[in-house]
């Protein structure tokens, strides 16, 4: 393989490995705290001192941030396969459904039996519909994406707005669900740290919900535009660490100074406001929307610029080509870690003592992944999603020393 090649691999290998590990910044307030708390941090938990800090951190450099990646990622993906099929149409679109559908079932069994925050299925969803775009220009694909990504803008504030103006109980229950009464918090808190069977009061209607209003009026729109965006990307080049230093310098700059700002004016705004519900739907949630994506370019920028300088990535790249192990794994770790069928520290762990947690299951993953691929060949997740794509049974053991050390 020549230096571009390598360089290509990598760079994409750690994109996905930076994104996997930086959502769990951001899930871990889901795992450890009643669900509302993500959006509206004043419904729960301590938001002084170093816990607000911590708060203000993730929301501005990670809330939203690397999920953006994973989805651009997973539409590299989407034309990476189809190219490997030789451009058959009918075998591309055969091997693309059946991934969909192992992605999709991993997803309900995720959502339902371990934890309600799962992506896989709305990645999935959304993934069946942008393959039919795979062969459109770079341009075109950018054009297409930013275009539909924007569409998840333009339905939440019409939906908020027409809401605000035309359903005055339905806003009443919104309200009221925003500042939830503290006998609501004790039950959601009752129920997690409970055994399984009564997380599942919360945990299914929490994932139906995610899979079915949210993602026909946000999740899809969003998600899928990403899709077509990391496709268009893709493309030309920008995700392959193939263009230039000044090139990434610009777009990392241009990504931090825009996402980072819009951010920021979001977060000051909901404070200001003291998390006024419609303001937050129609001007903070908005900002966010936005300066999400900038962000997420610039963290793109950043890695690819490491990828160029032959920074040692082997750790985060390890854990990008075992993605959906990764993701899994950070949910059963989790859910052990706060939920009653493990400590049951579910509602007693600060915003501050989460990201030191996520700091060690960083350290994990980035030791054991990199460990994992000294004896196999691919993560045992995606042995198991292979083998079902493809319909037989790839390598999973090294053939010998010699080879791991390639």
């Amino acid at each position: 393989m020549t230096n571009k090649g390598t360089v290509r691999v990598k760079s994409l290998d750690a994109l996905r490995g930076a994104g996997v590990l930086g959502m769990l910044a951001i899930h871990i307030q889901l795992f450890a705290f009643p669900s509302l708390a993500r959006w509206n941090p004043t419904a729960y938990g301590d938001l002084t001192g170093v816990n607000w800090w911590a708060w203000l951190a993730t929301l501005v450099l990670a809330d939203g941030k690397f999920i953006t990646i994973f989805a651009m990622l997973l539409g590299v993906s989407i034309v990476m396969m189809a190219n490997e099929t030789g451009g058959r149409s009918r075998s591309a679109w055969r091997a693309h459904l059946r991934r969909m559908l192992v992605l999709f079932v991993l997803g309900l069994l995720h959502a339902y039996l371990i934890w309600y925050g799962d992506m896989l299925v709305p990645l999935a969803m959304s993934g069946t519909v942008v393959f039919f775009a795979r062969r459109l220009s770079a341009g075109k694909l950018l054009v297409l994406g930013v275009s539909v990504f924007a569409v998840g803008s333009v339905l939440s504030l019409m939906l908020t707005w027409a809401t605000a103006q035309s359903d005055p109980a339905a806003l009443a229950a919104w309200r009221a669900q925003w500042t939830p009464r503290p006998e609501t918090v004790a039950l959601e808190i009752a129920q997690y740290r409970g055994g399984w069977a009564e997380q599942m009061a919360h945990r299914v209607p929490a994932a139906l919900e995610t899979e079915t209003a949210s993602f026909v009026t946000h999740l899809f729109w969003q998600i899928a535009g990403l899709m077509l965006i990391g496709m268009g990307f893709f493309k030309a080049g920008v995700l392959s660490a193939l263009r230039s230093q000044a090139f990434y310098v610009r777009m990392g700059a241009f990504g931090f100074g825009v996402g980072v700002l819009l951010n920021v004016l979001g977060a000051w705004r909901s404070s200001a406001t003291r998390w006024d519900l419609l303001d937050f739907a129609l001007v903070s949630q908005q900002l966010h929307y936005w300066g999400n994506l900038f962000v997420a370019l610039g963290w793109t920028a950043l890695v690819m610029l490491l990828s160029q300088a032959g920074w040692p990535l082997r750790s985060l790249s390890a854990v990008g080509r075992m993605a959906l192990t990764n993701y899994l794994l950070q949910s059963v770790i989790c859910t052990t870690i706060f939920y009653g069928h493990g400590f049951g520290l579910f509602g007693r762990v600060d915003r501050a003592g989460q990201l030191a947690i996520v700091v060690g299951i960083w350290t994990f993953q980035l030791l054991a992944s990199r460990a994992w691929f000294g004896y196999f060949t691919v993560g045992p997740v995606e042995w198991l999603t292979r083998w079902l794509v493809f319909g037989r049974r790839p390598s999973l053991l090294r053939s010998s020393p010699a080879v791991a050390g390639t």
